[in-house]
């Protein structure tokens, strides 16, 4: 794998250094659009967790609560072995971390890279994997260009309609003007599209970029970025000249996103906690001068940093799954059937993430950064009538879900990949690597609030066993931030310290539908 030249790494600092001061594009964007006459709110805290996995005699199950790595499995070096139900692992490629989130087409995937990290050392930028033997990886390329250079953080997503993949460059949380466009036809040789606008430094497009997503038909991509909320549509329709063809400020802080088929609703989360309902026909019918309004806006308090949409549908009626980044929120299923109130009518925790467990959340998550045991990306196994979701749950690893019964929901499977403890230095492309400097588990400070609010967070229980890891973490677990592809009785997937993954389901939990389609939203 070729490594880039000094002067062009000197130079790209400067450019996503200079990025990450701009303004974000707010001087194209309209002001926080006009709301709902009604903004609904969902007061309630949901503390029942899902039953636990069945596991078979052999497996290297939880020692304690379910998606829990105890401070005792951590300071014993037990979590190094990892933790599997169900779950066999087939194959791996660790390189020098997984990124944020990753992405795959045919039998390729795609490393997310992560700014500055990925610019140490060899193979910089976006790692192109060919996964033809699931139990050996093999790198084919890396992606080279501003954008997978400047990190791609949650914007890396395939249309495969149109085979193309796109990133954008995000370096500091958001990002500003950079993005790249490829033609995937041979998935491991990916060809630039766009060599012009977004990919050279004098001609960025105006968007500002943390997360994106196709709409279903492959010619619009959209961005989001989280401070600002500013949100962009780029008119891919020929992907060699990306450009603005709309761009709006729905809320002040907004994530990701899910489209309903047909790419007239787009579903977007909400960093406070909640989502929105945008109707994006005219953007979608390509109106001269496309307006977007807000069809309904719903926020909670149970659960913060909403990540995405997945859209789905149960007997003709249609839903949502929505994963909450932080404050222990889980992921929430949401009744969409009538989309100016959209209603969360289920949640999906582990034990983990109960008030009566803050503590204990606390006490083992020290030194393991900012982020702790919650939700991030989730992919359904169908569209129509999903049997599983497949969720990374960033600290408790990838955890599976029968979902036949959107109701009654339960744990089949998990796999929690064996920590990397002390091989912080080889994990350049790892957040968590580079984020173990802030050892206290920052994004769980709302769900503390609410336990101590409920007298259920004892401080002096939560800092006994691992109260001196506030800086400096041991990475005595991982993070799986990435949304598990459906492939069969297979997943494949990334997490930040071990890389890409190949896990082979046992039969005996799952079998896979004959119309299975991998769909996360967007």
């Amino acid at each position: 794998m070729r490594s880039i030249p000094a002067r062009r790494i000197r130079r790209l600092l400067a450019v996503a250094a200079t990025a990450a001061l701009l303004p974000m594009g707010t001087g194209l964007a309209q002001p926080p659009m006009g709301i709902p006459d009604v903004v609904q709110e969902v007061h309630g805290i949901a503390d029942t967790a899902v039953p636990r996995a069945n596991c078979p005699d052999g497996s290297l199950t939880e020692t304690g609560i379910q998606g829990d790595v105890p401070a005792a499995d951590r300071d014993s070096g037990r979590s190094t072995q990892g933790y599997s139900c169900n779950i066999t692992r087939l194959g791996q490629f660790t390189g020098r971390g997984g990124g944020i989130t990753s992405t795959n087409f045919e039998h390729c995937v795609y490393l997310g890279s992560f700014f500055p990290g990925d610019l140490i050392g060899a193979s910089n930028g976006v790692q192109v994997l060919d996964v033809s033997d699931p139990a050996n990886p093999v790198p084919t390329a890396t992606l080279t260009e501003p954008a997978m250079l400047a990190g791609t953080w949650e914007s890396l997503k395939v249309n495969p309609t149109r085979k193309l993949l796109v990133g954008v460059g995000v370096p500091v949380m958001t990002g500003y003007g950079l993005i790249s466009v490829y033609d995937i036809s041979d998935c491991a040789h990916p060809v630039l599209l766009n060599p012009g606008p977004g990919t050279d430094l004098s001609m960025p497009v105006p968007l500002t970029g943390h997360e994106g997503g196709f709409s279903p038909d492959g010619n619009t991509y959209w961005s989001s970025g989280t401070i600002p909320g500013i949100v962009s549509a780029i008119d891919l329709t020929d992907p060699a000249q990306p450009h603005l063809i709309w761009q709006g400020w729905p809320g002040n802080s907004m994530h990701g996103m899910g489209f309903s088929d047909d790419g007239n609703r787009m579903y977007l989360t909400n960093n406070a906690g909640g989502m929105s309902v945008l109707d994006i026909s005219a953007v979608q019918r390509r109106d001269p001068d496309p307006q977007v309004p807000i069809v309904s806006q719903l926020t909670w308090s149970d659960g913060m940093a909403t990540q995405h949409a997945i859209p789905v549908s149960y007997g003709g009626k249609p839903y949502l799954f929505t994963p909450d980044e932080a404050g222990s929120g889980g992921v929430k299923l949401l009744d969409i059937s009538d989309d100016s109130h959209p209603k969360v009518v289920n949640s999906i925790k582990l034990e983990i993430n109960l008030v009566e467990n803050r503590t204990a959340a606390v006490a083992s998550g020290m030194g393991g950064s900012i982020f702790s045991y919650d939700s991030h990306y989730c992919s359904a196994d169908r569209e129509v009538d999903p049997t599983a979701l497949a969720c990374g749950w960033i600290a408790s690893g990838i955890r599976v879900f029968d979902v036949r019964d959107p109701f009654h929901v339960r744990e089949i499977a998990y796999y929690n990949p064996p920590a990397r403890t002390g091989h912080n230095a080889e994990l350049w492309n790892s957040p968590h690597a580079l984020a173990s400097i802030i050892g206290l588990p920052l994004l769980s400070l709302p769900s503390i609030g609410q336990a101590q609010a409920q007298g259920e967070f004892d401080q002096t229980q939560a800092l006994a066993p691992r109260g001196d890891q506030v800086a400096f973490g041991d990475l005595s677990s991982d993070w799986c931030m990435s949304a598990p592809q459906w492939r069969g009785s297979q997943l494949w997937t990334s997490c930040a310290d071990n890389g890409f993954l190949t896990l082979e389901l046992a039969p005996d939990v799952y079998s896979p539908p004959a119309n299975q389609r991998s769909t996360v939203g967007s």
